[in-house]
Order: C-alpha cells, then structure tokens, then sequence
C-alpha cells in the first residue's frame, strides 16, 4: 500500500477518492499539519512509499509551469544560533528524497515578495513550498521511501495568493496525469 498526501484539498479535485493500491491523506498547510499527519498516518499503518503530489511557486527565472520531481528540501523561515538564514538550531539544512529533481524551500508562509524570492533563491532552491521540508523529515525518520511531485502555480511574486487560488485545479489535473503514467492508476 502507497500513501498520497496533499495539503490541501483543491490539489486532489482531480483525483478519484479511491485508487487501486494508494490511501489518501490530507495534511493541513504548513510545516506543522503536515508533520503531525504525516506521523500519525505511519503510526497507524504501514506503507511502501509516500507519494506527495501539490503546488510550488516558482523563484528561478528558468523554471516554467509543469510538474517537478523534488530531490531535496531546505527550510528559508528558519535562522541558526549565528543568525545564518537557512539554518535550523538542531534539524539538518538539507533533506533528501533519494530521487533526481529540483531543491525546494520550505517556509511557514505564502512567499509573494521580491525581496523573499531573491533571498530564498540565495540557498540554491528554485521552488517554494510551505510541507516538502516536513514531509520529508517525517519519512526519513519512519525509514519509509517518499516521491514528491509539485506543480508551478505561480511566480512567487506579487498577486500569487490570488493567482494560486485561480489555478490550482489546473495544477490538480496536471499531477493526476502524471501520477496516472507514473503508477498506472
């Protein structure tokens, strides 16, 4: 059994309630929901791979629409004990899916500001998220295997909480095709 998580449900109107070999989970937004239910989730059952489908916004110019595998996580709400940005007091900077992708950055908010993207992209990310980072962490400590697919719905500048509003059953149905090719459900 594969586990699917979202953390919202605007990024699953594509997809059937059930499919043939997967559970679904809903997460919540943000690092904290995601967290809690993806822990709970592997405590009450067993599962062979975690496969996260949702939105990212763009920060890299040459990142265009489409979906993206994930390789890795880093957080850019977070500070170390010297202030560097990037840095978590005691979490790793970096976590890894195993998998070839993009590097993703993870925060607590809705990144829609110039100033944020070119400090964000400063840490070599060229996704925005506000669960990869968790989700990741989670998996690495339940040792379960996790793919993770994100759809570009928006730029990450001004105007993208509206626009992602607009364009999130676009994504939904983008990452149902490609999770119907990948897993053939």
């Amino acid at each position: 059994m594969k586990l699917l998580v979202a953390a919202h449900a605007s990024e699953l109107v594509a997809f059937e309630d059930d499919i043939p070999g997967f559970r679904r989970l809903l997460t919540g937004v943000g690092k904290i929901p995601a967290a809690y239910a993806l822990t709970r989730a592997l405590c009450e059952g067993e599962y062979d791979e975690i496969v996260v489908v949702g939105t990212a916004g763009a920060i890299d110019d040459e990142i265009e629409g489409g979906i993206y595998d994930i390789a890795a996580a880093i957080q850019h709400d977070v500070k170390g004990l010297d202030g560097t940005f990037g840095e978590h007091v005691s979490l790793p900077t970096r976590v890894d899916t195993g998998h070839e992708g993009r590097i993703i950055a993870t925060g607590d908010h809705f990144v829609d500001d110039p100033e944020a993207v070119r400090q964000i992209r400063g840490l070599g990310a060229g996704l925005v998220d506000m669960e990869t980072y968790a989700l990741i962490w989670v998996a690495q400590q339940f040792d379960v295997p996790i793919s993770i697919l994100r759809a570009v719905s928006d730029r990450a500048q001004d105007g993208a909480t509206e626009l992602w509003d607009v364009v999130v059953e676009r994504c939904s149905h983008e990452l149902r095709a490609e999770f119907r090719e990948r897993y053939g459900v």
